[in-house]
């Protein structure tokens, strides 16, 4: 199936300054987003706190609910709607640990039954800790953090054929992040010192293709926590799940292309390295496009289909192959050519001084 006719040759490389202009304001506009919110809108699964879904049998409305949670006794509370209006449900949050044994739900429901007039049914009660919070939310980062590393050394070894560096690699951040974790450092202090480290050592070790990937992924995984956050949308443990199965998806877009690119330097290996970049990320452009589309198909019907319970889940994915998809066309390919001077020297692969479409021999 072609979505897209053989031999189109859309000037993307040409583009690269637009590209890169239009991430760097969406970069921009999702670091000022986290910033002014503080951070992500976490949810209880890192906050901690309870939540509490209740559903009434009949019409009612959310003042006269919050009136009824008052007077049973929770004030400091978060409410709002859940599903359709006719299921007549609401959702409940609040940072206090509030006990869930069953003692709690039948006091609960009886006052609330009590101040409104209306049976209602408490059809789920968590309650997370603060300290098991904060252990879920370290968790969660360091699992994002370890999914780039392993997945950059992959790279390195797939497609520059540097195994001994890429463990070298490796052991020297773990190291570093061992080291300063002993310093007492946050989390997310730690994270992104690893992570400039990580750059560092990729610029120094002259692995661009790691260095174009890495910095695709980062770009993906902003934009998208940023557009999440900015959407008011919780951020959950659903939500982690989300983002590293978007730093997959996106790693398999620039796979494809890098192993196209790969391809073509060692088949052209006169021809600009401009032209054999442009010239790749058309020839994988069909199959980039039907994969994107197929899997937004999926995912569009899982966000109007699938109930309020994924919705998050599946707006995450949304947003996260859409900026994947363009990614690995605007920033990890282009990338390559953009450090071409500085850690591609000139008589390495794919970067002739003239442009000739003959091909090399064999």
């Amino acid at each position: 199936m072609e979505f897209i006719k053989p031999g189109i040759n859309i000037d993307f490389i040409g583009k690269t300054k637009i590209g890169f202009f239009i991430s760097a304001i969406l970069i921009l506009a999702s670091i000022l987003t986290l910033a002014i919110n503080r951070g992500p809108n976490f949810g209880i699964d890192f906050a901690g706190g309870t939540i509490i879904q209740l559903r009434f049998d009949g019409p009612i409305a959310m003042d006269t609910v919050r009136a009824g949670l008052d007077s049973a006794g929770l004030t400091d509370i978060s409410l709002q709607t859940f599903g359709a209006d006719e299921q007549n449900e609401f959702l409940v949050r609040t940072q206090e640990g509030l006990a869930t044994r069953e003692e709690f739900a039948k006091d609960l429901t009886a006052g609330l039954a009590e101040a409104t007039g209306i049976p209602v049914e408490i059809r789920r009660l968590e309650m997370v800790g603060p300290q098991v919070g904060e252990t879920l939310r370290e968790g969660a980062l360091f699992a994002m953090f370890y999914a780039l590393l392993f997945i950059t050394i992959y790279i390195s070894g797939r497609f520059e054929m540097k195994w001994m560096v890429a463990g070298v690699t490796a052991a020297v951040l773990i190291g570093g992040v061992v080291f300063f974790a002993r310093l007492q450092l946050s989390i997310p202090i730690l994270i992104l010192i690893a992570i400039l480290i990580t750059l560092i050592l990729f610029w120094q070790l002259r692995l661009r293709y790691a260095m174009g990937a890495t910095l695709a992924l980062l770009h993906d995984i902003t934009i998208t926590v940023g557009i999440f956050t900015l959407l008011g949308r919780e951020f959950s443990l659903p939500i982690v799940a989300a983002l590293l199965t978007i730093i997959g998806y996106s790693l398999n877009d620039t796979i494809v292309v890098f192993d196209r690119i790969r391809e073509n330097l060692s088949r052209y290996s006169t021809r600009l390295l401009e032209k054999n970049i442009n010239n790749s990320i058309n020839e994988t452009l069909n199959r980039t496009v039907l994969t994107s589309s197929t899997t937004l198909l999926v995912l569009f019907s899982l966000l109007f289909l699938g109930g309020d319970i994924i919705y998050d889940f599946a707006l995450t994915l949304i947003i996260g192959v859409i900026v994947g998809t363009y990614s690995s066309i605007f920033v990890a390919s282009p990338v390559l050519l953009l450090l071409k001077e500085t850690i591609l020297p000139p008589e390495e692969e794919g970067y002739a001084g003239n442009e000739t479409e003959t091909a090399t021999a064999g």
